[in-house]
């Protein structure tokens, strides 16, 4: 996909106005300040933007169970003080605190990946943005590592009503486990995360979590150490990347782009710079499959707003002058005011021949999975309603038959 490609950008302006506590390090404000930069550099202008519906109880439902979604929809501050036992869901509560609004925090995340994945569905875009989204740690009934429902599950979930194959990729700093555990058992979504490793959150990830049942080899993980740099970063990435596109062939990819594995994080370890983070992005633009980029983790607001301003323009195809121009936020830019995040000294932990190691190992896993086929023919549901109606009317009317050629309907 080159400079032509049709992105839609989805950003819901209230995202800005949730926070998680003065003291907490998670800033939904963050991506206020990256539309803010977007909008500075005129980018709004040469794509699709859309302020997307607000996800119902009944979509969150999908993945999550309803006593959760329910407990979302009621919880407060001051009800979580008065019963602690009523927090259970919350574990631990100084990581996912019941704030003020945070079922409609949610609803905004997750409605925008939702309707992001209806764009790819329906032919209305080839590349679609949602920095709000990217809430990879959710799990089925509990909140976990700041994220309370997992919008990316709920995209994907999307996704496969139209194509066969999905690639999730996951470049933050944590490992993608809400969503690795959400596919584990399915060979329809290749989950791939490239993370931090040992005595580090989430704890999970190592490079033998592979999937089980249908679902082995499936997963692919890639754990590094403290200090990875733009060159031994990409050493990895892209021939991971180039083996599962070329095995897994997906009719579409999910690219989870944290920014907490940029240098000078507030939590992560790792030392990439803007320019190397974005450079994956582009990779994964290169092989021409639609792609959704959502948000996730990063922790030093004024780097993640730069980052995904950048990532943004990348998405685009244009050029953008490194001198920031004047925005909403420019004081938090100074003293340079430049669009760029520069890695640091920092020691880099991995070596060569771990990294060598690394990518024979996962050569091996993929060599087990089995080359996409063809498929012919198969039915695709009537689409969901886009708002809750409260009943079951996607299931009226015939199923509509589509002709699949490697997951994409004609």
């Amino acid at each position: 996909m080159g400079r032509g490609s049709r992105v839609s950008y989805l950003y819901d302006a209230e995202v800005g106005n949730y926070n998680y506590g003065y003291d907490h390090c998670m800033k939904p404000f963050r991506i206020r300040m990256a539309h803010s930069i977007i909008a500075s550099y005129g980018l709004d202008r040469k794509m699709t933007m859309i302020q997307p519906p607000r996800a119902t109880a009944r979509e969150m439902t999908r993945f999550h169970t309803d006593d959760y979604i329910e407990y979302l929809q009621r919880v407060t501050p001051e009800l979580a003080e008065l019963m602690p036992s009523y927090n259970e869901c919350f574990l631990p509560p100084l990581d996912c605190p019941p704030f003020d609004g945070v079922y409609e925090f949610c609803s905004i995340s997750a409605g925008g990946s939702i309707a992001g994945a209806k764009r790819i569905n329906h032919g209305d875009a080839d590349i679609v943005i949602n920095w709000a989204g990217g809430l990879h740690h959710a799990k089925k009934d509990a909140a976990s590592g700041f994220c309370y429902v997992n919008d990316i599950v709920l995209a994907i979930l999307e996704l496969l009503r139209y194509h066969q194959r999905v690639v999730y990729l996951d470049i933050d700093v944590h490992h993608g486990d809400g969503v690795e555990e959400a596919f584990y058992t399915t060979d329809r979504v290749m989950s791939v995360s490239l993370h931090q490793f040992g005595n580090f959150f989430p704890g999970t990830g190592d490079v033998n979590d592979v999937g089980v049942e249908r679902g082995k080899h499936y997963a692919v993980n890639a754990p590094l150490r403290e200090g990875i740099d733009d060159d031994a970063y990409h050493f990895v990435f892209r021939r991971v990347m180039r083996d599962v596109m070329e095995t897994f062939r997906p009719g579409a990819v999910l690219m989870q782009c944290g920014t907490d594995s940029l240098s000078g994080d507030r939590l992560g370890c790792f030392n990439l710079s803007m320019k190397g983070h974005a450079a994956c992005v582009e990779f994964m633009k290169s092989f021409g499959v639609p792609l959704f980029c959502v948000g996730g983790g990063g922790y030093t607001i004024r780097n993640v707003a730069r980052t995904w301003a950048y990532e943004t323009a990348v998405l685009l195809g244009e050029s953008v002058s490194p001198s920031m121009p004047y925005n909403d936020y420019y004081e938090f830019f100074g003293p340079e005011y430049l669009l760029d995040v520069p890695a640091s000294n920092r020691t880099d932990l991995n070596t060569r021949k771990q990294l060598e190691q690394l990518c024979a190992d996962i050569h091996e896993h993929m060599r087990h999975v089995r080359h996409a086929p063809s498929v012919q023919m198969q039915d695709v549901p009537q689409d969901w309603p886009d708002q809750d109606t409260g009943s079951d009317s996607e299931d009226d009317g015939d199923n509509r038959k589509h002709s699949h050629k490697d997951g994409l309907v004609n």
